[in-house]
């Protein structure tokens, strides 16, 4: 009887949980939506294409390839780096 209790709790938990409203909640927010719409939609692209010389393809290719040459470590150390100060304000 217990579990079934249990099971019905935990089937109805989710129930409790309540939605963020639909829409933008502050000023700065409906700016950013506004932005990703516009972006989206692509209905104030620039008219003049943006070319590359075939200099900066090269360097950009070279620098793609240079990041290549850096194993991936199959552990980090936390420790090497030395201490970060996380601003927690608890002095230690």
């Amino acid at each position: 009887m217990k579990a079934a209790i249990f099971c019905f709790g935990l089937l109805a938990l989710p129930l409790t949980s309540h939605a963020i409203d639909a829409g933008p909640a502050s000023a700065q927010q409906q700016e950013t939506e506004g932005w990703l719409l516009l972006q989206s939609r692509n209905k104030v692209a620039s008219p003049k294409p943006q070319t590359t010389t075939p200099i900066e393809r090269e360097l950009t290719m070279q620098r793609w390839l240079k990041s290549y040459q850096h194993e991936i470590p199959q552990f980090f150390d936390q420790d090497q780096g030395g201490k970060v100060d996380s601003g927690s304000g608890s002095g230690g």
